[in-house]
């Protein structure tokens, strides 16, 4: 029994709405194998992403494999009031911080989406390729994401680039998981 090769990072590009549109079924594979979570919630989670990419200042970032085939993505734009997010963001931070912090954090940021990299292909620096790639150059002063609580290559990946706790142990509307809010000021420094 032979095993079947890791797939190897080629080439790290910006993919257009259209661009992911074609590639969103590969996206969602890899969102839900990195994730854990059952096939069927690909098809649960295509329109949102389809709609997310009208979103002021949307970027998608992917790893393509040595198929041509995606085996990292990741996703964001700007964060602005009355998204479902931000107003998440924004009622469990004004739980526990000054009005002024919660508007240092929650005004001109990049909200990190979707960071997902196949389980075959993490531990090779892909992620923190995709997040760089994805975050160079954003319009914002600073990015903020929300991760499951645990301490996981994600969170070694988001601690190394610089991301501090602005909430913990969160838990958004229609999900039992306490989540962390992380975030940073931009740009991010170099590698």
């Amino acid at each position: 029994m032979t095993a079947t090769p890791s797939p190897r990072c080629e080439r790290v590009v910006e993919l257009s709405p259209t661009e992911l549109r074609a590639r969103l079924d590969e996206a969602l594979d890899v969102y839900v194998s990195a994730m854990g979570y059952p096939a069927s919630t690909a098809r649960m989670r295509a329109p949102m992403w389809i709609s997310h990419m009208a979103r002021e200042d949307w970027r998608c970032v992917v790893a393509l494999g040595a198929q041509d085939e995606v085996v990292g993505v990741g996703y964001g734009y700007r964060g602005a009031p009355a998204q479902w997010w931000h107003e998440q963001v924004r009622r469990g931070l004004t739980a526990m911080a000054t009005p002024s912090e919660v508007d240092e954090w929650m005004h001109d940021y990049f909200e990190l989406t979707e960071l997902h990299v196949l389980p075959s292909a993490q531990g090779r620096g892909l992620g923190e390729a995709v997040l760089r790639r994805l975050l160079e150059g954003v319009p914002t002063s600073r990015v903020l994401l929300s991760t499951p609580e645990g301490t996981g290559k994600a969170w070694k990946l988001y601690r190394r680039v610089g991301f501090v706790d602005v909430l913990r142990h969160y838990l958004f509307t229609g999900d039992m998981r306490p989540f962390a809010v992380l975030g940073r000021a931009l740009p991010l420094d170099p590698p």
